[in-house]
């Protein structure tokens, strides 16, 4: 099915002002009862749900970083902090060009559209842009690793609530669905994304706006950046979160909603609660520090681009 933000292509994501953008046309479907359960890209999918619908499965993540495929033109290895002065970088995302304004300030960032074969031949074929950011999962399911020309880690770039992640979303009376998408489930991921969207959540943030995160579970170590910007990248706030997570090693086949609207096995209410809990007080402190203001201003810029005035200048 394709969706409102699959049919606008010719607009930046912030500048069409509808919410749910990827995801409300499926929700209909299911609300119908024109499909039975939905597939989604995790970061694509908002964290207040319809009433009646809820996550039932978070398929093992691939991999959550973005990544800067470079033209054609640059035969040798190149990185983003070695590209001449003013070369354009194509992304949709506000949250990218305000990190990467804050590493490379000598680039300039153009919106790009478009399915990830339309972003590609517009790279390769176009000479508009030097590089392109992407979400390196979608790269790798393309089997385009080859034409990676950089990997953004958590220093350059923190990635997008859920971003490498697959969910599922299913009505919360179909309960006799719950065993399938459980079996699906990776917890370890499930883990960091709950923690990940409580925190978005709490800052009422969506896509549209400079909020990135990076998180880790290895048993029991749990580990959460979060980091909140403005649009032009000049101001930035940052906290880093830990706690300690242990899983049960039994199972009970009796099936919950979380706050987080994510369908678990009962046994695992107390650790995901935990995990929740983390994203929670992250977006908490960082509140504290002033995220509000920064958020609400960014906002009020995105609202006159949505009125079709200009972003702040890129360079």
């Amino acid at each position: 099915m394709r969706t409102l933000g699959d049919k606008i292509l010719n607009k930046a994501l912030p500048k069409i002002g509808t919410k749910s953008l990827f995801t409300k046309d499926l929700e209909v479907a299911l609300d119908e009862g024109r499909v039975n359960f939905l597939v989604h890209s995790l970061k694509d999918l908002p964290t207040s749900l319809p009433d009646g619908m809820a996550i039932g499965a978070i398929y093992v993540r691939d991999d959550p970083y973005d990544v800067v495929l470079f033209h054609p033109k640059y035969k040798k290895p190149i990185s983003l902090k070695e590209l001449p002065d003013g070369s354009v970088i194509g992304t949709s995302s506000l949250r990218r060009i305000a990190q990467l304004k804050r590493c490379y300030p000598h680039l300039i960032f153009e919106s790009i559209r478009g399915n990830l074969n339309t972003r590609l031949k517009k790279l390769e074929e176009d000479d508009k842009y030097d590089a392109i950011v992407l979400a390196g999962a979608g790269v790798q399911r393309m089997k385009w690793t080859d034409k990676i020309g950089q990997v953004l880690h958590k220093d350059d770039c923190l990635y997008a609530v859920g971003q490498g992640a697959l969910a599922v979303e299913v009505k919360t009376k179909d309960t006799d669905l719950f065993p399938l998408f459980w079996s699906l489930t990776d917890v370890e991921t499930l883990l960091c994304c709950v923690a990940e969207r409580m925190f978005l959540r709490k800052l009422e943030g969506g896509c549209s706006v400079p909020i990135g995160v990076w998180c880790t579970y290895e048993k029991p170590k749990f580990e959460m950046i979060g980091a909140v910007l403005s649009l032009d990248g000049s101001k930035c706030l940052k906290r880093t979160l830990h706690a300690e997570i242990e899983l049960p090693n039994k199972k009970s086949d009796n099936y919950i909603v979380t706050e987080s609207m994510v369908i678990i096995d009962s046994v695992l209410e107390r650790a995901v609660l935990a995990a929740e809990d983390v994203g929670l007080k992250l977006a908490n402190e960082l509140k504290e520090d002033g995220a509000c203001e920064i958020l609400q201003q960014a906002r009020e810029q995105i609202s006159l681009a949505q009125n079709d005035l200009r972003l702040p200048k890129s360079d």
